[in-house]
């Protein structure tokens, strides 16, 4: 339960700092406009995903059980909150935010984050690249410049009405979105420490104003962000909304504790490293309150910004501190040309976010699983895009564990982590 900062701090040297400080700017700009953009995609307000950033990405840091782990709204989380913002509002979203933290508190102190090795690895994998499918697909309307009014939240349905709006196609919008994968892509592959995620973004909502493009940007449809945090406040706690949410809240508190803890996993590997379950949950359950007292989104460790934070070379939480720190700061100055970012150059960031996650170069890998797992697999990404994320979970979980029961005699296959 102990964090990792009271092991790291003791021997904290001036050059570890800055290594540190370098690393957790460089993390900050990536996840800047990544966490605009997953706020946009869940049906939430540009700043959301700003304060969840700083937040519950300075709280994880400070609390976390992993030397190098970075926090924050990820894309995992768009699915569930894009439903509980519609059928609850973004009030109810802030209420099972709250809940889930002080779940996660309770399964940290029961100290349940050795179960992670018993969720099977067929429904993670599932559910991920089904979550993918459903990013993707949402980010069609700003990518194609679409004219779309009330999308539906159901796949087929919002397939069927992209397809009906699909002579309202902007070239304009269609030509920076493609352009800004390309340039993700390629700054990726040429400058793998650099955060060429922001240069992409930059470039292009830069190239569509000086070229008098006809693209949507954030001020323009959602108006100017703001340049400091909220007023943090309690939600709305009442017994009758406490019920009503608790479903809401078990799959922000299962999705949270998975994903920090699959991403401390591989953070583990990249530094060959050690993490403390129980105290990663625990960080993750402060870090889902702090973010909804200050009216966030759901918060957990995500795999691609810490990723980044060890090839820049951040060593300890401190990293991840400033990096919260270094976005909050962004806020405070550059609101005003944040704001100009281009919407379909952001749905780029998230069609890449997809592609990522749904990890295509172990595709061949899975299909070459026993026929069970692969059957697993197959039914928890059809549930998950055409059904429910809770009823794809409890599905997957409970047929996992069945089968995993099944072959308890047999020698377990060694796990491998997600390499989103």
């Amino acid at each position: 339960m102990k964090p990792k900062i009271l092991t790291t701090l003791p021997a904290y040297t001036r050059a570890a700092f800055l290594a540190d400080a370098l690393a957790g700017i460089t993390v900050a700009m990536v996840a800047l406009p990544l966490s605009i953009a997953i706020a946009i995609a869940s049906g939430a307000d540009p700043a959301t995903g700003l304060v969840t950033a700083v937040v519950a990405g300075f709280l994880i840091s400070a609390l976390g059980g992993s030397r190098v782990q970075i926090g924050g709204p990820t894309g995992a989380f768009i699915v569930v909150v894009f439903a509980v913002i519609a059928t609850h509002g973004y009030d109810g979203l802030v209420v099972a935010t709250f809940m889930a933290g002080v779940i996660l508190l309770i399964a940290a102190v029961l100290r349940a984050g050795s179960l992670i090795a018993h969720v099977p690895e067929a429904v993670i994998n599932g559910f991920t690249i089904g979550i993918a499918i459903i990013i993707a697909a949402s980010q069609l309307a700003d990518a194609l410049g679409l004219e779309v009014t009330g999308l539906p939240a159901d796949f087929l349905p919002k397939l069927a009405a992209l397809w009906a709006a699909r002579g309202t196609l902007s070239v304009d919008a269609l030509g920076v979105c493609l352009v800004t994968i390309v340039l993700i892509v390629a700054l990726r592959r040429m400058f793998p420490r650099w955060p060429g995620l922001i240069a992409a973004v930059g470039l292009t909502s830069a190239a569509a104003a000086l070229l008098g493009l006809d693209v949507d940007t954030i001020v323009s449809r959602f108006g100017a962000l703001p340049d400091h945090l909220p007023v943090p406040a309690l939600p709305d706690l009442s017994v009758a909304r406490l019920v009503e949410l608790l479903p809401s809240a078990l799959v922000i508190a299962f999705l949270a504790g998975v994903e920090s803890l699959l991403s401390a996993i591989v953070a583990d590997r990249m530094i060959e490293d050690t993490h403390r379950p129980n105290a990663e949950l625990m960080a993750q359950g402060a870090a889902n309150i702090g973010s909804a007292l200050f009216g966030g989104l759901p918060a957990t460790g995500a795999i691609a910004r810490t990723a980044t934070n060890v090839r820049a070379g951040g060593a300890t939480p401190v990293a991840g501190m400033v990096h919260a720190l270094t976005v909050l700061a962004m806020m405070m100055v550059a609101a005003p040309l944040v704001g100009q970012l281009a919407l379909p150059a952001l749905a780029a960031v998230l069609i890449v976010t997809a592609w990522n996650m749904s990890e295509p170069h172990k595709w061949r890998q899975y299909w070459a699983e026993p026929f069970a797992d692969r059957a697993l697999l197959l039914l928890t990404l059809v549930l998950t895009v055409l059904a429910d994320l809770t009823i794809a979970i409890g599905v997957g979980v409970a047929l996992g564990l069945a089968l995993r029961f099944a072959r308890r005699k047999s020698p377990p296959a060694d796990w491998r982590p997600p390499e989103r």
